[in-house]
C-alpha cells in the first residue's frame, strides 16, 4: 500500500466564494510503487495557540477566552478550528490539491473571537489527516487501505491574511447572531428612538449604558 505524506505549501483568499473561505495548497507524495486512484481525505485544523507571543493589545481581546494574560500559561491551549474533507483524484508520485477551509464572522464561534483579537503575526497550525485510500496493486486490482492516523503538517497563518479576507467578505462591518427575544427587543427599541438604522440604534442604546456605567 503506498504510504502518504503531507505538507501545506501557502494559503490564499477565495475571492467569489459564497461565504469567507480560504484555500490552502497541500502537497501530497506517494511512496511505493503502486498508483494512487483517488483519496478520500478528511482533515481536522487545529490552532496552537500556546505557540505565539501576545502583544498588551491582543492580551486585552482575549480576555474572553483565557481571562487574564497572568493566566495564560495554564488557559491557553490547542484548539480544534474545524474540519474538513476533500476527494483526492488519481495521481503517481506526488500532487498539489486545494484544501478550503471555510471560515465564519459569527462571533459565538471561539475560533472567530481567537482571529479578530490578533493585530499582527502569524498563527500556528496542525493540520492532522485521515481518510481512506484507493489504489491498484502491481496486478492492477483495486484494493483500500486506511491513512495512518499520525499523518499531520504544520503551517503558520498570517493574521493578514485572515484580515484581508474579512474585509473583503465584510467590508466595514461585522456579522453578529442574536437569539430571537433579543433582537424583538432590539428591534422595538429601534422603533420607539425612532432610528433609521440598526447601527443608530445600537449606538443610542450603547450610549445609555456607558453613561449608566461611567
Amino acid at each position: 500500500m503506498p504510504e502518504l505524506d503531507f505538507a501545506i505549501r501557502g494559503v490564499e483568499v477565495a475571492r467569489y466564494a459564497a461565504t469567507p473561505l480560504l484555500k490552502f495548497k497541500l502537497d501530497v507524495s506517494s511512496s511505493g510503487e503502486d498508483d494512487v486512484a483517488n483519496v478520500a481525505l478528511h482533515c481536522q485544523v487545529y490552532i496552537e495557540a500556546a505557540r505565539r507571543r501576545y502583544g498588551t493589545g491582543e492580551q486585552q481581546g482575549l480576555l474572553e477566552l483565557f481571562g487574564e494574560p497572568e493566566r495564560f500559561g495554564q488557559t491557553v491551549k490547542t484548539m480544534l478550528w474545524t474540519q474538513v474533507s476533500v476527494l483526492i483524484p488519481a495521481f503517481q508520485g506526488s500532487c498539489t490539491v486545494e484544501l478550503p477551509v471555510p471560515c465564519t464572522f459569527d462571533f459565538n464561534v471561539v475560533a472567530t473571537k481567537y482571529f479578530c483579537a490578533l493585530e499582527n503575526g502569524e498563527v500556528p497550525l496542525s493540520f492532522q489527516f485521515s481518510g481512506t485510500l484507493f489504489y491498484r496493486d502491481q496486478s492492477a486490482a483495486l484494493q483500500v487501505g486506511q491513512i495512518s492516523w499520525n499523518k499531520e503538517a504544520s503551517f503558520r497563518l498570517p493574521v493578514s491574511t485572515w484580515q484581508v479576507m474579512m474585509d473583503h467578505y465584510y467590508p466595514n462591518s461585522a456579522w453578529l447572531c442574536l437569539n430571537r427575544d433579543v433582537f424583538d427587543r432590539l428591534y422595538q427599541f429601534k422603533l420607539r428612538s425612532g432610528s433609521a438604522t440598526w447601527e443608530h440604534a445600537l449606538e443610542l442604546a450603547l450610549n445609555g449604558v456607558e453613561e449608566k456605567v461611567s
